[in-house]
C-alpha cells in the first residue's frame, strides 16, 4: 500500500469533503429515495434512478476519500532544507525562449491547481523539477510541444 504524500491543507481538505459527504449529502440522497418511492413505478421512475445514481456516485467517493486518508503522508514542506527540488518545493522556473517566469509549489495529487500555483507531483513539470537545482533546466512536454525552463528560485515555505 503505497503512501501519498500531502500537504496538511491537502489533508484538511479531503477531511472536510469526507464529512460533507457522509453528514450531508448521504442524508439528502436517502431522503430523495424515500420521496420517489413514494411517487410509485420505480422501473420508470426518474427521480429514484437519478437518486441512485447520486447514492452510488457518493458511496464511491467516499470509499475512494477514506483509502487516501488511510494512506496519507502529511508532509510540511517548512520542515525540509535542501538544494534538490523535493515535495513541497516552492519553484520559480523561466522559460528560455520568453524569460517569463512562473512560480509553483509541488503539493500531492488531489491538490494541484495551476491557477493558484499549486503542481500536482504527478504532473509532467513537477515530474521534470523533482531531483534538480538552482541553475538546472528542465524540458518538459507541453500540448504545443517541448518547452525548456530554467530554475532560478528554490524555497521551501
Amino acid at each position: 500500500m503505497d503512501k501519498l504524500p500531502m500537504t496538511q491543507g491537502g489533508y484538511t481538505a479531503l477531511q472536510d469533503e469526507l464529512k460533507k459527504l457522509k453528514s450531508e449529502e448521504r442524508p439528502a440522497v436517502v431522503v430523495a429515495l424515500e420521496e420517489a418511492r413514494a411517487h410509485g413505478d420505480l422501473a420508470e421512475n426518474a427521480e429514484y434512478h437519478a437518486a441512485k445514481e447520486r447514492q452510488s456516485f457518493i458511496e464511491g467517493r467516499v470509499m475512494e476519500l477514506e483509502d487516501k486518508i488511510s494512506r496519507a503522508e502529511v508532509i510540511d514542506p517548512k520542515k525540509i532544507k535542501g538544494k534538490v527540488i523535493r515535495f513541497g518545493a516552492t519553484v520559480t522556473v523561466a522559460d528560455e525562449d520568453t524569460d517569463e517566469e512562473a512560480t509553483y509549489q509541488i503539493v500531492g495529487e488531489d491538490e494541484g491547481d495551476i491557477k493558484k500555483g499549486k503542481l500536482s507531483v504527478t504532473s509532467p513539470m513537477a515530474r521534470a523539477l523533482i531531483g534538480k537545482e538552482m541553475g538546472d533546466s528542465v524540458e518538459v512536454a507541453a500540448p504545443g510541444g517541448a518547452k525548456a525552463f530554467e530554475v532560478v528560485k528554490l524555497a521551501w515555505r
